[in-house]
């Protein structure tokens, strides 16, 4: 079967995140699919842009294929990147016929965040009589209405309603990502019938790298001298609330820990001022993929957070949540979500988000636990991503959607 799975800002084990429609196409591969991954040149959460001078670039990477299309680059969430993503749709739209005609998919994925590559995804399962799924990351355009303010009468919001009133009655089969949102769902008009939960997922790799040699030493020293490691690895983003994480820094500055935080984003640079004058917290820049088993083995436990958010009412489903619980590693999770896959599985503590004093108390309870302690903990973790979030399930998961779609030819 081919698969054409449409996502704006898609990227790969080469470009960096997302990941999800990558791994999805290669295990599909393995069982003998055939997918087109179509995304947009640039994207604000890539860490590499492909590189390429024409309106469309066709590029084969470690077996997947995509299929680019040029759009202007942006900063920020202004109008740049509105621009951006009505680039990509017309765009998508220009080349419809000629995928439709050349790759001739029998499934068409429409999954770009926002809801309006559902209308270029239509137009081409029309043209290829294929099959037409509606994946959602998160609900749009509920979340800028509910995170960014917006009116639901301000025109960029009222043409995103109609997208995904459109997407709920039009896409054969809905895929949520996060698991509360079907009464929403059906609330906008979506056949319950439709529904179905895939969350994010985690693929066992083979292939690792280390570490680099400097961050190993400092690591290594720390281990050395006793001191419990407690780990961030991810976006530095103002969401991500770790200037509650560093507070807590502050409150354990005698006690013999160490807090390390790794990744990159524009709440960085405020962090490391507002950690200035502790001895306690070290920062790394962005480590490749693979070498993140290698660092989350140093570590004794490993530390998630969010703002208060409403929205957070219809759960989460973060990528680094699965990688820490695969690590083997005891997690502290400071988010108010409507799911816990932490308090579900035993593998840490669950604790109230913004919270500094909240991040303490967990610290040092998990502290005061010997090392088999930590590791049976920690293996609850491991034990349930690989039984409920393995690439290899969920992509059967997804394939098992596809197939139970019945179209009329």
């Amino acid at each position: 079967m081919n698969i054409l799975l449409i996502n704006h800002y898609a990227g790969s084990v080469e470009h960096g995140m997302e990941y999800r429609p990558f791994y999805m196409a290669r295990e599909w591969k393995k069982l003998g699919h055939k997918t087109l991954i179509t995304a947009a040149s640039f994207s604000h959460v890539r860490s590499k842009q492909p590189e390429f001078k024409k309106k469309i670039f066709y590029e084969s990477i470690k077996g997947i294929n995509y299929l680019w299309l040029k759009t202007p680059s942006y900063n920020g969430n202004g109008v740049g990147r509105i621009f951006n993503m009505f680039s990509f749709i017309s765009m998508l739209f220009k080349q419809g016929q000629a995928i439709a005609r050349e790759f001739k998919p029998k499934a068409v994925i429409a999954s770009s965040t926002y809801p309006l590559d559902i209308f270029p995804a239509f137009y081409i399962s029309k043209l290829s009589k294929a099959k037409l799924i509606f994946e959602v990351h998160d609900l749009w355009p509920l979340s800028p209405k509910e995170l960014g303010g917006y009116s639901k009468y301000h025109p960029f919001i009222q043409i995103m309603q109609i997208a995904e009133d459109f997407a709920y009655k039009h896409a054969d089969k809905i895929v949520s990502i996060l698991p509360k949102t079907k009464e929403y769902m059906i609330s906008r008009g979506l056949d319950p019938l439709k529904f179905n939960y895939i969350p994010n997922g985690v693929l066992i790799e083979n292939e690792t790298k280390h570490l680099p040699d400097d961050i190993q030493k400092i690591l290594k020293n720390l281990k050395n001298n006793g001191k419990f490691l407690v780990c961030y690895a991810g976006s530095h983003g103002l969401a991500n609330a770790l200037e509650y994480f560093i507070d807590a820094a502050y409150l354990l500055k005698d006690e013999n820990v160490a807090f390390i935080l790794v990744g990159r984003g524009p709440a960085k640079e405020s962090l490391k001022q507002k950690a200035y004058s502790l001895k306690n917290v070290f920062f790394f820049d962005t480590i490749h993929k693979l070498s993140m088993p290698d660092l989350l083995s140093f570590m004794d436990a490993l530390y998630i957070g969010l703002k208060k958010e409403t929205l957070f009412r219809f759960g989460i489903s973060p990528n680094k949540l699965m990688d820490y619980m695969l690590a083997g590693k005891p997690v502290i999770h400071a988010i108010d979500a409507g799911n816990d896959i932490v308090k579900e599985s035993g593998c840490g503590i669950s604790i109230e988000p913004e919270n500094p004093n909240a991040v303490y108390s967990a610290v040092k309870n998990l502290m005061a636990l010997d090392k088999n302690s930590l590791e049976i903990m920690g293996n609850k973790g491991k034990e349930f991503i690989l039984k409920n979030h393995s690439y290899s399930i969920l992509s059967a998961q997804f394939l098992d959607v596809i197939k139970g779609i019945s179209i009329e030819n």
